[in-house]
């Protein structure tokens, strides 16, 4: 049993890594700021089954300002989860970016390396590699949003300090992650409630767009894959994906399915800034770290279909 730090605990993919933690032994002291993203009763709802367990401590901080050492008392492994998410808003609201992207991650890292923590692992995107991210982790790096950027930056803060302070690290880029307790402002959250209430759901661009999914919990299991197996994953960079490329007018297609309900869809102008293609190269996680998405998209959407459906 271990301790680990989690920070965005109360997050999407925070939350749903947390339980698996907790449901394999380890201990986790979970930190989130509930910056007013999307509500925070939402957040509030993520935890609840967290805050029932003996094994997990909440700890609501801003890792921007408050004192960041008695966070990392005891704490043995540190995943680093917090972020400003989100690409459309990245665009007016960069300071946020910057503050909770970039400067949130050298903060906590200087007071890493400070501390008697083993292993950092940072937690990135397919956004780093900028319109299409088709390739494996050696792929040229090409951000075309200020999120993508921000990121990016985060992931050189880490890479810098585990080269100049001896910090083991290890970045993983996560592809498109759906699922139950996803964000209100997230694509596949959208279409669904639309789809429940009889909205008409606009679709940016012609839905072309095609994207490598990936379930919540594979994704928890890859996250977990890279801290239990250190002498793999120290060093190194992994691409987390789901292994099924599908675009948008197939995802709605299949949750078309799912409801029998027929979707009203409108089409609107592509965003600035979104990556056309995404198909996560995985095969080095599959080959150092024996991760293999297990749920396919029509399982995963019917999973999110159900807990939007409550």
């Amino acid at each position: 049993m271990r301790t680990c730090l989690v920070t965005g605990a109360a997050g999407f993919v925070g939350s749903h890594l947390s339980e698996q933690l907790i449901a394999r032994g380890h201990r986790v002291v979970g930190v989130d700021a509930f910056i007013p993203y999307y509500p925070r009763a939402l957040k509030e709802q993520n935890l609840a089954g967290l805050r029932r367990s003996d094994r997990f401590r909440f700890v609501e901080a801003d890792l921007r300002r408050d004192d960041l050492p008695p966070l990392l008392a005891d704490v043995e492994v540190v995943f680093h989860l917090a972020a400003q998410a989100g690409l459309v808003r990245s665009w007016s609201e960069f300071d946020s970016y910057m503050t909770c992207n970039i400067q949130v991650t050298q903060r906590l890292l200087d007071a890493t390396v400070k501390s008697p923590v083993g292993h950092f692992l940072h937690i990135s995107t397919s956004s780093v590699y900028g319109r299409f991210a088709t390739g494996d982790e050696t792929t040229p790096l090409a951000p075309i949003s200020p999120y993508g950027i921000t990121k990016l930056a985060a992931e050189h803060l880490v890479q810098a300090y585990g080269a100049n302070h001896g910090l083991p690290t290890t970045i993983l880029r996560l592809f498109s992650v759906y699922g139950p307790r996803q964000r209100p402002d997230m694509g596949y959250h959208i279409f669904i409630r639309s789809l429940l209430e009889g909205r008409t759901i606009t679709v940016d661009g012609d839905g072309s767009d095609s994207r490598s999914n990936t379930f919540v919990k594979d994704c928890a299991e890859g996250l977990i894959r890279a801290f239990e197996q250190p002498e793999q994953s120290m060093g190194q960079v992994f691409n987390i994906g789901g292994g099924e490329e599908v675009n948008v007018n197939q995802v709605l297609e299949i949750l078309q399915e799912l409801t029998g309900k027929q979707a009203q869809i409108a089409h609107g102008p592509a965003r600035a800034g979104d990556q056309r293609r995404t198909v996560a190269d995985i095969g080095k996680a599959r080959r150092l770290l024996g991760y293999a998405p297990q749920t396919t998209i029509v399982d995963g959407l019917a999973a999110q279909l159900a807990w939007q459906g409550k």
